[in-house]
């Protein structure tokens, strides 16, 4: 009867020296990296070391072969991975900031449109619109201030309204 044993440190050492090149190469194909290739082959080569290598192997070698092949398609999957992660991140970021820009633009674009639009009022209508909108006047108060009806005061502040609300309409997409 056999019995079949791990091999020994000392087989998969001389193993791994005798092999080395052509596992990085073996690795290189599949990674495209010299310096990946070595770190995935010198990581077969610790796992090997710390027992990885199951009873019943007869062909050491081939076993050996056989984890450098999988940790080089393990480390290509999750470098692709990453590479998927991160491009989605960045463009995440360059949408984001495109965002922020476009923003600010339309926001100083709307703050130059709504100062043209109350510069163009006539002084009376653009002061009761004032009161009531920044001060919190209601408006029979703004009608007091003014000297005039609250119908007018009314009609003046929905009529800085409406020119507030055609720049507003200017800047929406469509």
């Amino acid at each position: 009867m056999v019995t079949s044993t791990a091999p020994t440190m000392e087989t998969l050492t001389t193993l791994y020296e005798a092999n080395r090149r052509q596992l990085v190469r073996a690795a290189m194909r599949i990674l495209d990296s010299r310096e990946l290739a070595d770190d995935v082959v010198q990581d077969a080569y610790v796992k090997l070391l710390e027992g990885a290598v199951p009873q019943g192997v007869r062909e050491p070698a081939a076993y050996l072969y056989q984890t450098v092949r999988h940790l080089a398609i393990d480390c290509h999957r999750r470098r692709a991975l990453e590479q998927r992660l991160f491009a989605d991140e960045e463009a995440g970021r360059h949408a984001v900031s495109a965002s922020v820009a476009e923003d600010a633009a339309v926001s100083s674009q709307a703050l130059r449109m709504a100062t043209t639009a109350l510069t163009q009022m006539s002084a009376r209508t653009r002061r009761a619109f004032e009161l009531h909108r920044f001060e919190g006047c209601t408006q029979r108060d703004v009608a007091r201030e003014l000297g005039v009806s609250t119908a007018l005061v009314n009609f003046m502040i929905r009529d800085a309204h409406l020119a507030l609300s055609s720049c507003h309409e200017c800047l929406q997409p469509g």
